[in-house]
């Protein structure tokens, strides 16, 4: 048995978080019926919770998990007449060992098609990142009860869909996989409502799965992209505010404050990955990241090879964000003027016409451009059409600044 005295209890949460995604990929593989099998895991959470506190931690904590967990799944089924002569049965088979894909296969549920992209984000970190309802609800700014009603309808359409917990990888699964792991991420980088500016738990557990995620693909580019990708951004967090919480534009942070391994990290991995891998979107994102993360000095910048990856992005995989930098890194190469006549040309598109980030650029342009008055306008529409409070306030600061 572990001895919990040294760590105190306060390691025992991230202990039992770490084991969630195993355990129960493990049961779930084996008695199937997702939501089933994640109340049998919860139980032995709350076990687990209950008991090691006073006896220690097991010398195998994942494989106790899975034997509580196995035993309280059985019961479940041993309760349902029709199927009481197999699970009986299956009740005196050892518990199943861990399989290095079984995390895998439970991203890959969490992701199914039958799902929205909200619930698909919700469930895998319910399941697959070991929150409870209550940090997911705070994380992502939502009331408890519609987290929890988010679980539930999305655990009843896997099941109504009749998905199976299997290793099967259809390239669109993987691809919904990795989209939702980097919302996850995006939404604690820049949380799109609140206070706060970063949710670092967010992050973190983006960062955590995608690692997991390339264990399992290490020959796969562009999860290698997505995770170098997380890490070269997420180096810069700790620049990104000031004391009072005040966002601080890339351009104005202290990059001696920026996180000097995890920028080694992703530039070896995108270095590695681009080398060997055919290309795609996230490698190219994170081969953009490394260039600012490499700048010593934002003069230092390479915009020219900037321009040219976004060029390349937009060909591979256009997107109104995408068009967004490219006109922020032609501004950089060609100047402002250029800049906004290419904002101009794109000014009809509905996502960008609507998003605050669009006014915040052509606000910015003007700014260079010399026109003090249509910046400070642009500034304070991009102020009203963000939820984000501290984006609110330094847009209203910088058209504070023209006045």
């Amino acid at each position: 048995m572990g001895d919990l005295s040294a760590g105190g209890t306060a390691a025992l949460p991230e202990l039992l978080r770490e084991c969630v995604p195993q355990v129960l990929a493990v049961v779930a593989r084996r008695y199937g019926d997702f939501e089933a099998c994640e109340d049998a895991v919860q139980e032995a959470l709350i076990a687990a919770a209950r008991q090691w506190p006073e006896t220690g931690v097991p010398d195998r904590p994942r494989s106790w998990l899975i034997t509580v967990a196995s035993r309280r799944r059985v019961e479940m089924l041993r309760n349902e007449t029709a199927r009481r002569r197999r699970e009986e049965a299956a009740g005196q088979e050892p518990p199943p060992a861990v399989r290095g894909d079984d995390e895998l296969a439970l991203l890959l549920l969490c992701c199914h098609p039958a799902l929205t992209v909200p619930a698909q984000i919700t469930l895998t970190l319910r399941a697959v990142g070991g929150l409870t309802t209550a940090e997911i609800a705070r994380a992502l700014l939502l009331p408890e009860a519609t987290v929890g009603q988010r679980i539930s309808r999305a655990k009843q359409r896997i099941r109504d869909a009749g998905a199976r917990f299997e290793m099967a990888v259809p390239a669109e699964r993987l691809t919904a996989v990795r989209h939702v792991l980097y919302l996850i991420f995006n939404e604690g980088y820049t949380a799109s409502a609140g206070d706060e500016l970063n949710r670092v738990e967010l992050t973190r557990e983006a960062i955590r799965l995608t690692r997991q995620l390339r264990r399992r693909l290490p020959d796969d580019g562009e999860t290698a992209g997505l995770l170098a990708l997380m890490l070269l951004t997420d180096a810069r967090r700790p620049a990104r505010t000031g004391p009072d919480g005040a966002l601080i534009p890339l351009a104005e942070q202290d990059r001696g404050r920026w996180d000097a391994g995890m920028i080694a990290e992703g530039v070896a991995i995108v270095t590695g990955t681009l080398a060997q891998a055919p290309i795609g979107p996230f490698q190219l994102q994170a081969a953009i990241a490394a260039i600012h993360d490499e700048a010593a000095r934002p003069e230092e910048t390479d915009w020219p090879q900037i321009l040219l990856l976004y060029g390349m992005l937009h060909a591979l995989a256009p997107s109104p964000m995408v068009t967004l930098n490219r006109i922020v890194a032609t501004a950089m190469v060609d100047g402002p003027e250029a800049a906004l006549t290419a904002l101009d040309r794109v000014a009809g598109d509905p996502v960008l016409s609507r998003h605050h980030r669009t006014a915040a650029v052509r606000a910015h342009l003007l700014e260079q451009f010399g026109d003090r008055t249509g910046a400070c306008e642009q500034y304070r529409l991009a102020a009203r059409l963000t939820l984000s409070r501290p984006e609110q306030r330094y847009l209203e600061s910088r058209a504070a600044r023209l006045r």
